[in-house]
């Protein structure tokens, strides 16, 4: 959705190792987002996009008006379960939003491959689910996190962070990173993640362990599991998660 940071870069970098060609999607969606969220002040500048994208070899950006995109509003896609708990519930339609221009961008383009980064692991796991229902030809490619030195993840809305916020944020990845490695030995991993993110000055939406496949709290850890965060500091919303049996 624009305002590139160094995760859409590290994106950009693979699909040019892995592809003929590497297209990118430069759009602000506004069908994904709530009457109460931030569309209006998402962060957008895209002359800059368009520069950062050509230094590192993208060869097309597909930016297309609003207007072209929604000709007609009458239909969406919906991916049934996996998109009614967490971010789902949290923001009421906005995963609608997301399958429904990710599959029109799918088929205006026609890619091969496409590349996605796991902060967003429940839009992952619903892209998934989505180009598997629908038969889809396209190889799909997860790609981690690529985070900040403190270890904040890159996110256009870190911008929106006060520079007092900026120190608090990293904290997330930190007791995220503590309770993956804790989770093995205690039940009690998830709460005193949830405490310590209180304590640090987040307001906590939720902390959960989850199969990425299926989005499902889980008690156990289990190959491939993660512990998935989201979290509100200033008045800006973070998600982040981290895998648990590398730790």
């Amino acid at each position: 959705m624009g305002s590139f940071h160094e995760g859409h870069l590290e994106l950009m970098r693979l699909t040019k190792a892995e592809c003929e060609k590497c297209y990118v999607s430069l759009f602000v969606n506004p069908t994904q987002f709530g009457p109460n969220e931030d569309f209006s002040r998402y962060p957008r500048d895209e002359k800059r996009d368009f520069e950062l994208a050509a230094s590192v070899g993208v060869d097309v950006i597909f930016a297309p008006k609003v207007e072209e995109m929604y000709r007609s509003s009458s239909t969406s896609v919906r991916v049934t379960r996996l998109s009614d708990q967490w971010e789902g519930a949290a923001r009421s339609g906005h995963f609608d939003g997301v399958a429904t221009v990710v599959l029109k961008i799918f088929n205006i383009v026609r890619p091969s491959s496409a590349f996605f980064g796991l902060k967003d692991l429940q839009q992952c796991a619903i892209v998934k689910a989505m180009t598997s229902d629908f038969d889809l030809d396209i190889c799909l490619y997860f790609v981690e996190t690529v985070r900040e030195p403190s270890g904040l993840a890159h996110s256009s809305r870190n911008r929106n962070l006060s520079s007092t916020n900026l120190t608090i944020a990293p904290e997330l990845y930190r007791f995220l990173i503590q309770a993956a490695h804790e989770i093995k030995s205690t039940a009690d991993a998830i709460e005193t993640c949830k405490a310590n993110l209180v304590r640090s000055g987040f307001l906590v939406d939720y902390v959960a362990l989850v199969n990425p496949e299926t989005m499902e709290s889980i008690t156990e850890n289990v190959p491939g599991s993660r512990i998935i965060a989201a979290v509100r500091i200033g008045g800006t919303r973070l998600i982040d998660n981290v895998p648990v049996e590398s730790q």
